[in-house]
């Protein structure tokens, strides 16, 4: 099992910044793809960015592309979403996600296209982001 906890969520005012943090725990794997996802109030569950170990993928969504940074530490099992400037249509709650990437011919993470949420056997708890004006 793999253990996923968000945190750096809070508050913040339209045009600021925020590092959201995602540290994990328990089983490792060779191959991961880590995504970070969002539901807004009365939406659905999406795919902002995610990043492959496999083959280097990275993804953005438009939304965000420009203004939202994926990183990780592996030495501290440490996956980062860097968001600057924030917007108020970016108020949700933040997921990240982890894959193993056990099927080589699986996009876990596609340079072209969202993650795909079913791939990801790992969530972590979502950490709340509110933007306001």
């Amino acid at each position: 099992q793999v253990q996923l906890v968000e945190s750096g969520g809070r508050l913040v005012q339209a045009g600021g910044s925020l590092r959201l943090s995602c540290a994990a725990s328990g089983r490792t794997f060779s191959n991961y793809a880590m995504g970070w996802f969002r539901q807004a109030p009365g939406k659905d569950r999406e795919g902002i960015s995610c990043f492959s170990s496999y083959d280097g993928a990275i993804w953005y969504d438009d939304s965000v592309k420009g203004r939202f940074t994926i990183s990780s530490d592996s030495a501290k099992n440490m996956v980062y979403l860097e968001m600057k400037p924030l917007k108020l249509e970016d108020t949700a709650v933040y997921y990240c996600a982890a894959a193993p990437e056990v099927n080589p011919s699986t996009y876990y993470c596609s340079p072209y296209g969202p993650p795909r949420s079913i791939l990801y056997d790992y969530w972590g708890q979502g950490t709340q982001v509110n933007v306001s004006s």
